[in-house]
């Protein structure tokens, strides 16, 4: 007999920052959904803990699995209850709903920390996560053509958007 943990969601704290950095890394690794080439350390993702950008996490079995986080969208003052977000999941588990509870708890976070709108990109080729997003009620937006470099090639990326 199989027993499937249940997952649960959380705010993250700094305490999280070495998970999160092994599952981030993992995602730039991959070179699946990251422009980002160099490794994060624990010290590098406690800086994303300002007080202002909401960070969920997703556990099973009391390990961190998964997280979704948002940042700044762009300085200006006009773009304040803007955030860009991220959500990555462990390798082990990707496919098993870890990323969709992550989001299902950042998007509340997000709206209770004032925001109104949340926004990434996405490479095209990274269908899993379009189709999470597409569910979550995200709109594709449009295709930036050549947006970055990775190691070398030029990457398009797809422009999701959910009004909160």
């Amino acid at each position: 007999m199989t027993t499937i943990s249940q997952l649960s969601t959380r705010p993250a704290t700094p305490e999280d920052a070495s998970a999160l950095a092994h599952i981030y890394n993992q995602g730039i690794e991959d070179r699946s959904s990251t422009f980002e080439t160099r490794p994060r350390t624990a010290q590098d993702i406690e800086a994303w803990f300002d007080g202002q950008h909401p960070i969920v996490v997703v556990e099973r079995d009391g390990q961190v699995i998964a997280f979704a986080n948002t940042s700044t969208y762009r300085p200006r003052d006009c773009y304040a209850g803007i955030a860009e977000f991220s959500v990555y999941v462990e390798r082990q588990v990707r496919g098993t709903g870890a990323g969709k509870a992550a989001m299902e708890a950042l998007i509340p976070a997000a709206r209770a920390a004032g925001y109104w709108k949340l926004l990434s990109r996405v490479f095209p080729e990274n269908a899993a996560s379009r189709r999470l997003l597409a569910s979550l009620g995200f709109r594709e937006v449009g295709i930036y053509e050549k947006h970055g470099q990775l190691e070398g090639i030029w990457k398009d990326v797809v422009i999701v958007e959910k009004l909160l």
